[in-house]
């Protein structure tokens, strides 16, 4: 073992420790130094390890938390066709209620050798999980990027809407149509998004509406990331004298609308409502919706790119990459009823 160690080290050009943590799987090593070794494994004509030797098939594995949310399914088409074009395989792994778990899934995603590993608003967006399953799987070699959800202690590429600015944009927007009474319906707080889109709203409405923190926060209700969740959140911001609610996800919004509907409430004429994302098909909801569009696209790339860099040995320096959100106006917002100035009109907006 100890003349096919050197023998191995020599031909990499390394010492024989670190050929030892290739081929073990042992932390501390480049993705361009652990090719150079298995390189000189194929030249000394030694056979590579089972699991290092599918590492090299070229699949890349891709996990979210769900696709009933169509932001998901978004994020995976471009993601997929970012990755095939470079000419690795996409491997999507869902998690689904009741069944297999991030960790079950990156367990899975590992015994089959992919090369690389996306998450999507993964438990790296909570903030009461541990964050140490991501350590562990950088100690396995395998590279990884995480969308949506910024936590410090894991040293990785983020990619990340402003979710701060996203707020700023919606209730510009709203007071800008004579709103000011104004409702943020979002998931549960530990979630990082959640958070910062609270501290955005909060900025937001003390800015333009001079509200103090107290009189903010209690228009502020957490429910779930569904159509029900923005539906049970919105009762209480209707009974509070909200006439606009911004909401964290489109389904969200749809559940707004729904919880006005069944008040006897028009939206927009009594209830203007904003989502997040800009899902696929959401632009021809009843009505159009007004959303915040996050931008898939770039993300979806950015975060392709940062992952071959680091499959390629040049990693970028763990941190996050923000991408600036739009507002694209549609349907469901308008000017409240006693509200006489001027209105600005986008061309998208039917109204």
């Amino acid at each position: 073992m100890t003349a096919r160690l050197a023998d191995i080290a020599a031909q990499a050009g390394v010492s024989e420790a670190t050929v030892s943590r290739v081929l073990n799987g042992r932390p501390g090593v480049s993705a361009a130094t652990r090719e150079s070794v298995l390189a000189a494994l194929d030249v000394l004509g030694y056979e590579r390890p089972v699991r290092l030797r599918q590492r090299s098939a070229g699949l890349v594995g891709l996990i979210t938390p769900e696709l009933e949310n169509p932001i998901f399914p978004a994020f995976a088409q471009v993601i997929g066709q970012a990755l095939t074009r470079q000419g690795y395989t996409p491997v999507l792994a869902t998690q689904t209620p009741g069944g297999s778990t991030e960790d079950e899934l990156t367990e899975m995603l590992v015994d089959r050798g992919v090369s690389g590993i996306v998450f999507v608003s993964g438990l790296h967006a909570d903030t009461t999980a541990d964050t140490g399953r991501y350590e562990r799987l950088r100690g396995q070699g395998v590279p990884f990027v995480l969308v949506n959800g910024y936590a410090p202690r894991v040293r990785a590429a983020f990619v990340s809407p402003d979710d701060r600015a996203a707020m700023r944009l919606a209730v510009t927007h709203l007071v800008s149509l004579g709103h000011r009474e104004i409702g943020l319906a979002l998931g549960p707080e530990r979630f990082v998004p959640v958070q910062r889109k609270t501290a955005g709203f909060l900025r937001a409405v003390r800015d333009e509406l001079g509200w103090d923190e107290a009189a903010a926060r209690r228009r502020v209700q957490h429910s779930l990331y569904t159509l029900e969740g923005g539906q049970a959140a919105t009762g209480p911001l209707l009974d509070r004298g909200c006439t606009a609610v911004v909401c964290a996800s489109d389904m969200m919004a749809l559940g707004a609308i729904r919880a006005a509907r069944q008040r006897g409430l028009a939206v927009p004429r009594d209830l203007s409502v904003i989502g997040f994302d800009d899902s696929p098909l959401i632009a021809f909801t009843d009505p159009p919706l007004t959303t915040i569009r996050q931008p898939v696209q770039a993300m979806g790339q950015a975060a392709v790119r940062a992952l071959l860099e680091e499959i390629g040995g040049t990693p970028a320096p763990p941190g996050e990459f923000v991408f600036l959100p739009e507002l694209v106006v549609r349907g469901s917002t308008a000017s409240v009823p006693s509200y006489t100035g001027h209105r600005t009109v986008s061309a998208e907006d039917p109204t």
